[in-house]
């Protein structure tokens, strides 16, 4: 009788529990920090969702859909790295500001700047 209550109880902890711990939400970024971030470093060339270099690419959500721009991952990726005429922020910016600018941008561009 003990080892079915010891097998029941692994399969549970196994079925039920554990993958409870995979699937942690992840923490949601600081959108005002991202704001804060964004006008210190960003909008001298991206002012209102624009781009002061590159008219086409913009901030926009039209345009972060076209360039494949139009996710958390891309756009940390494009602030951490830079490409083209925008600078790297790697080394410049934590990577819990880069993340926190990047969902301030993709919020921005849902809400249409």
């Amino acid at each position: 009788m003990r080892k079915i209550r010891i097998l029941v109880a692994i399969v549970f902890l196994t079925f039920t529990l554990i993958p409870l711990g995979w699937n942690q939400p992840a923490i949601a970024a600081d959108l005002a920090n991202g704001a804060k971030v964004f006008s210190a470093n960003c909008a001298a060339c991206h002012v209102g969702g624009g781009n002061l270099v590159n008219a086409a690419k913009t901030l926009k959500k039209e345009a972060l859909e076209q360039y494949q721009m139009a996710s958390i991952d891309a756009i940390t990726t494009q602030v951490t790295n830079g490409k083209a005429a925008m600078p790297a922020f790697k080394g410049r910016l934590t990577s819990a500001q880069i993340a926190d600018v990047a969902a301030y941008v993709l919020d921005q561009a849902e809400k249409g700047w």
